[in-house]
């Protein structure tokens, strides 16, 4: 065998596992974050709250960390609301669930991007680009609608697959605006949950789920329909003893 065929298993070897550690981490983050709840999340409030007039500036910071390392979007952008009213509130959220976006995608295309770019092959990658610089932009404004999905999660296989942060930054902007308010403005009417502006975040919560799942329906039958498309349109080689 040539050397050449020995390092491609070694070198798909390699990223496969560089994948599976940056998978293993991020599991072992959320557990401990989203589900043993390792993080205060009011403490982290209380802090904020300390620091007067610039505490929507530095609850944007802390809120843009914590959502990286999975804490609950809802729970920050409540807190938020709390905190700063269903107004301020809402922008605030706004700006932390951004802050969030650059940071996962930022990380997740440092450390997976090589290895998903190597394990996929360079046409399938090359093809995966030509996507993204179409659709990329609304593929994060999509996944923002979809309810069930972690968003952290969701920008760092985006930041894998090469995502620009740019279309991360707009695209959260865009697709966290009416979740952004739904939480918030829970958070801002906790101690009246029967009030008018409970009922309209509730509302525009189930306006946007069943958005997010007619898109993410429609969105699965295009990509099944494109797929039998280029499987159809494939020629198998021609034989070359039958052109003796």
């Amino acid at each position: 065998m040539t050397g050449t065929e020995h390092s491609f298993p070694v070198g798909r070897r390699r990223h496969v596992v560089r994948l599976a550690l940056l998978a293993g981490g991020l599991a072992v983050m959320f557990y401990l974050v989203a589900v043993a709840r390792v993080i205060d999340v009011e403490g982290a409030r209380d802090v904020v709250a300390a620091t007067g007039p610039a505490a929507p500036f530095a609850y944007v910071v802390m809120s843009a960390v914590l959502g990286a390392v999975f804490v609950p979007g809802p729970l920050l952008a409540a807190a938020s609301g709390l905190l700063f009213g269903p107004l301020v509130g809402t922008f605030v959220t706004l700006g932390s669930a951004v802050g969030t976006a650059i940071i996962t995608s930022f990380l997740g295309r440092r450390a997976g991007r090589e290895s998903a770019r190597g394990l996929l092959g360079p046409e399938r990658a090359e093809r995966i680009d030509a996507q993204i610089e179409r659709r990329g932009l609304w593929a994060v404004v999509g996944q923002r609608f979809v309810p069930g999905i972690s968003d952290a999660l969701a920008s760092y296989v985006f930041g894998a697959f090469g995502v620009p942060l740019w279309q991360m930054a707009v695209g959260a902007f865009i697709g966290s605006a009416p979740r952004a308010f739904v939480y918030t403005a829970l958070g801002a009417s906790i101690g009246d949950l029967s009030a008018p502006l409970a009922y309209t975040a509730i509302a525009v919560w189930c306006a946007t789920a069943i958005i997010g799942a007619f898109a993410a329906h429609r969105g699965y039958r295009s990509w099944r329909g494109r797929g039998a498309r280029a499987e159809r349109g494939r020629v198998p080689d021609r034989d070359p003893e039958l052109d003796d």
